[in-house]
């Protein structure tokens, strides 16, 4: 499989807005569950949102009403719209792919990942 490629990382304020995207040739978007990971250098991989080839999402608890998942299945073009943006989202933040049933925040459900983009929250 190709690698997945993220962009749109960057610095901004608290209460700011920023929107991530992945890209990938050799996936076909609609057949696959995609999801948006984030990971302070140590930790482990929190899942932040996941669609799936239903286009049925999940989002963690922190981020639900303030972040948006969604793709162009046409484009194989997955996005992470988040608005509302705090301090703690500072994050490394990561695409990932596999095919899955339903929506996955499950860091160990897919085995295609992007190598991330820096997203930085400034109070």
């Amino acid at each position: 499989q190709q690698p997945l490629l993220e962009s749109g990382g960057g610095s901004v304020q608290a209460g700011g807005s920023l929107r991530l995207s992945c890209v990938a040739a050799g996936y076909t978007y609609s057949h696959y569950c995609m999801g948006w990971f984030r990971q302070v250098s140590g930790s482990e991989r929190e899942g932040v949102a996941a669609i799936d080839s239903e286009n049925m999402t999940a989002y963690a608890p922190s981020v639900l009403g303030r972040f948006t998942i969604s793709k162009d299945n046409a484009k194989n073009i997955l996005y992470l719209q988040m608005n509302s943006l705090k301090p703690e989202d500072t994050d490394m933040y990561y695409c990932a792919a596999d095919e899955l049933p339903g929506a996955s925040l499950r860091e160990s459900a897919f085995a295609y990942w992007g190598q991330g983009t820096q997203v930085t929250v400034s109070s």
